[in-house]
């Protein structure tokens, strides 16, 4: 068939609705389809055209009365059009508008480009005529300098003699051996063109015109001629020296600062050099070090001093000159509120007086009804007066505390319970006060119990050079009863007079200074500093150095929880926004900026570094071999501290240090500040320590971590039960005591030679009894020759337990035979006793 032939193209074949499909191969296929046509209309004859429009109008209506939902009426329908209508007309509105607002906004950005342009073409137009008048100027300078050039060389022209003329013939050559002869008129006119400028060469300048034959061979056109180039240089630099540009400026000289070490890359920076010539100069002098590289200050001077700079010798400790040490001038002064610590023995109501002063209950929130924390308040008295209040630890453990509080106070109140009189940190306490040179008043509590006796503890304050003013000295004393209220207005007039008579002024319009009463790490804000404000003004913002930690002021709080702004001499912040916890007692200075900060703190982390290898180093080989043999000999007890507050910590640290002798003591590998975690189970799990929690707890992770390590963790809240606790755990590490009892004597009266055991030793017990399980030693002439155990202790055949005084019995040593009639035998018992720490 034709449509299978395989040859023809693709396409209709034969009849219509059939199509010829070619595959790979050669292969094809004939496939039938359906064609649609389009529907065409005839009118009928004799139909006019007005009768096809009304047919097709009610084609129209029936077809949307069609399409038309049931239920709806033409009238709904019609509406719903108009609707339809109204949205399409408010959109073509709508898109009309943002056209013309986007035409606006084009001709707004037309306008602002073209006033652009008219600025940038003015600015051009102006550098333009600028350019213009200086090149006028200096072309103008070129000429006046060319003309006095050419003045000068005419005067030097005129000033040479007239060449004399050869002799000339009118009619004939030149005489035989006479002048040269007479130039044709030619050239003499060429001549004089040459002479007049044309050809001239003047002192090296450029040849101008053509280079004649009679020029080249006279040697005139001979020699090197500038170039075109070299002549514009030379006039641009003639124009540049009128306009005087183009000067090489002055070299300044600077004052570097040197200290003991100095980065290549700094030093250029300093010198305000490129550091490709630093160290190009330091290879010169056979040193390849690169920018990156620290030298000694020896050569960076003499690198300085090649650049033709000035040296300063500075040291590592001139970074702490930027803190403001200016001193304050009386008409800045203004007054102050006074820093009250209260100080005294553990539970002799210190905290419970303040709490009488500030209507509060902050016993009941520390631990056992101690004190445990640096506490810093404000108290506002009836008469309007500002007091600041520290509370102290009264226990032997916080010993560091009361020694802080005393240094940054003003006046101390020594609280004595009335009915215990003075204690030993009350004696503590006083020499605090006195070591700091600060004035004591007196406040004897607990004067509403029956067997309070206030003239006693007068009286024994008198032992320890404390004279009260009712004993004839100059120290008040007052009768208080923090339980009951009494006496608390004449304690707060008596601050309030000792306040006035120190006369206590400070500067608040300076940068702020403070000293950190107490430090901790918090889980929501981080690391929180208790500062007392002492000179300045501390603001929110503010940037400062405190110890070997640095930050920036995020946050103020104050006594009361409540942020505040800013915090002025003698009141207690909290201090939000430092980079690490700061040791207790360390000194708070605002700084200008924060990479002073950043290098202050760098600086003192550094040498407290260095301070503590050495102090731990051991010098001598002397030292290194005590230090050794004390190991040998000395058990430890390490553990790790993690405490609520730095105070806390320190102070556990310090009771943990004097647990022991000279056999056992207590090793603090580890204490810090913040929660226990896996890095605290980490270090406990490799050197086998057990992680004391004061006032903290673990983490989820971290306790997950110890229980899977096995590393123990016990939690405390109270410093009694936890230093009881570490005596206990040392006391285990001592070695017990063994104690020997004796029980009897037996003197040998012959001696056997048995089978199977050896010598035997025919005894009488002279004194007590022998028992087999108990220890002998055999003296000879009162001198111990062997101390050992009984094999075997008889009496007649019989093996027995023991044998009493008065009788006879046989016994062989364990290991031992030689054993002599008259020998005694010496029995004894020993007893292994437990030692305990005190």
């Amino acid at each position: 068939m034709s449509d299978t032939d395989g040859k023809k193209p693709l396409g209709l074949r034969g009849t219509p609705g059939q199509v010829k499909q070619s595959f790979s191969h050669g292969r094809t296929k004939a496939v039938v389809v359906e064609t649609k046509r389009k529907r065409v209309v005839v009118p009928k004859p004799g139909v006019t055209a007005p009768s096809l429009d009304n047919a097709a109008k009610k084609n129209a209506v029936g077809a949307s009365a069609a399409r038309r939902p049931q239920g709806i009426s033409e009238a709904e329908l019609e509406r719903r059009l108009a609707a339809v209508r109204a949205a399409k007309a408010r959109e073509a509105e709508d898109a009309a508008a943002r056209v013309a607002e986007e035409k606006a906004r084009e001709e707004e950005r037309e306008r602002r480009r073209q006033e652009i342009e008219d600025r940038e073409r003015e600015e051009r137009e102006r550098e333009e005529a600028r350019k213009a008048r200086e090149e006028e100027e200096a072309r103008k300078a070129a000429e006046a300098a060319q003309a006095a050039k050419a003045e000068k060389a005419a005067e030097a022209v005129a000033a040479q003699p007239a060449p004399e003329k050869p002799a000339e013939r009118a009619d004939r050559g030149p005489v035989r051996g006479g002048a040269a002869p007479t130039p044709r008129k030619t050239d003499r006119e060429r001549d004089d063109r040459n002479s007049r400028g044309k050809g001239r060469n003047d002192g090296g300048g450029r040849r101008s015109g053509k280079l004649t034959l009679n020029a080249a061979l006279s040697g005139e056109g001979g020699g090197r001629q500038r170039s075109m180039a070299a002549m514009k240089r030379k006039q641009e630099k003639a124009r540049a020296k009128a306009l005087g540009l183009g000067q090489k400026q002055e070299k300044q000289v600077r004052d570097v600062q040197l200290p003991e070490t100095i980065v290549v890359q700094e030093l250029a920076n300093r010198m305000a050099e490129r550091a490709a010539d630093v160290v190009k100069s330091l290879m010169k002098m056979g040193m390849m070090v690169s920018m990156n590289e620290a030298i000694d200050a020896d050569t960076a001077e003499l690198v300085i001093e090649e650049f033709g700079h000035k040296t300063v010798r500075v040291s590592d400790s001139d970074v702490e000159q930027v803190i403001d040490t200016v001193e304050d001038k009386d008409e800045d002064m203004r007054p102050r509120p006074p820093i009250v610590t209260i100080m005294g023995h553990v539970d002799h109501g210190k905290t419970s007086l303040l709490d009488a002063f500030r209507k509060t209950n902050v016993v009941s929130g520390e631990a056992g009804g101690i004190t445990q924390h640096i506490g810093a308040y404000q108290v506002t008295t009836e008469s309007g007066a500002v007091l600041s209040f520290l509370d102290t630890p009264g226990h032997a453990a916080f010993t560091s505390m009361r020694s802080r509080g005393a240094q940054v106070t003003d006046i101390v109140i020594l609280v004595v319970a009335a009915d215990d009189s003075v204690m030993p940190q009350t004696v503590e306490a006083i020499s605090h006060a006195k070591a700091a040179n600060v004035p004591l008043i007196v406040a004897i509590n607990k004067c509403d119990r029956p067997a309070a006796d206030p003239n006693r503890v007068r009286t024994e304050l008198l032992q320890h050079d404390v004279v009260v003013e009712a004993m004839g000295g100059d120290v008040q004393d007052v009768e208080v009863s923090a339980l009951k209220g009494d006496g608390l207005d004449q304690l707060l007039e008596a601050v309030a007079l000792q306040a006035e008579i120190l006369e206590l002024v400070a500067n608040p319009n300076r940068a702020a200074q403070g000293a950190v009463i107490e430090a901790k790490l918090d889980v929501g804000r981080g690391p929180v500093a208790t500062v007392l404000v002492q000179h300045g003004t501390l603001r929110k913002g503010d940037i400062f150095v405190v110890g070997e930690q640095f930050g920036k002021v995020r946050a103020l709080i104050n006594d009361q929880g409540e942020r505040v702004d800013e915090a002025g001499p003698s009141v207690p912040v909290e201090v939000l926004g430092l980079n690490g916890t700061p040791e207790a007692g360390d000194v708070l200075n605002v700084v200008e900026t924060e990479a002073q900060a950043r290098e202050i703190a760098a600086y003192r982390e550094s040498a407290a570094k260095d301070k503590r290898a050495a102090a731990g180093a051991a010098t001598t080989l002397e030292q290194m071999m005590a230090k050794a043999k004390a190991d040998q000999t000395v058990a430890e007890l390490p553990v790790l501290v993690k405490a609520d507050v730095q105070g806390s910590a320190e102070a556990i640290v310090q009771a943990l240090e004097k647990v022991g002798n000279d056999e056992v003591r207590v090793r603090v590998l580890h204490y810090g500040v913040g929660a226990i975690t896996d890095s605290d189970i980490g270090l406990a799990e490799a050197s086998s320590t057990p992680v004391i929690g004061f006032n903290v707890r673990a983490n989820a992770t971290a306790r997950a971590a110890a229980q899977q390590k096995g590393v123990e963790i016990r939690y405390y809240s109270i410093i009694y039960d936890l230093i009881d606790d570490i005596k206990a755990a040392a006391s285990g590490l001592l070695s017990d005591e063994v104690r020997e009892h004796f029980i009897g004597y037996a003197e040998i009266r012959d001696v056997f030679n048995v089978s199977n055991v050896g010598k035997v030793a025919g005894c009488l017990v002279t004194e007590g009894v022998a028992r087999r399980s108990a220890g002998v030693r055999l003296l000879r002439d009162n001198v111990v020759i062997h101390e050992g155990t009984l094999k075997t202790l008889k009496r007649f055949k019989d093996e027995v337990k023991e044998v009493i005084s008065g009788q006879e019995c046989g016994m062989a040593f364990e290991n031992y035979n030689d054993i002599r009639k008259g020998d005694v035998i010496e029995i004894f018992e020993r007893e292994t006793v437990e030692r305990t720490l005190s």
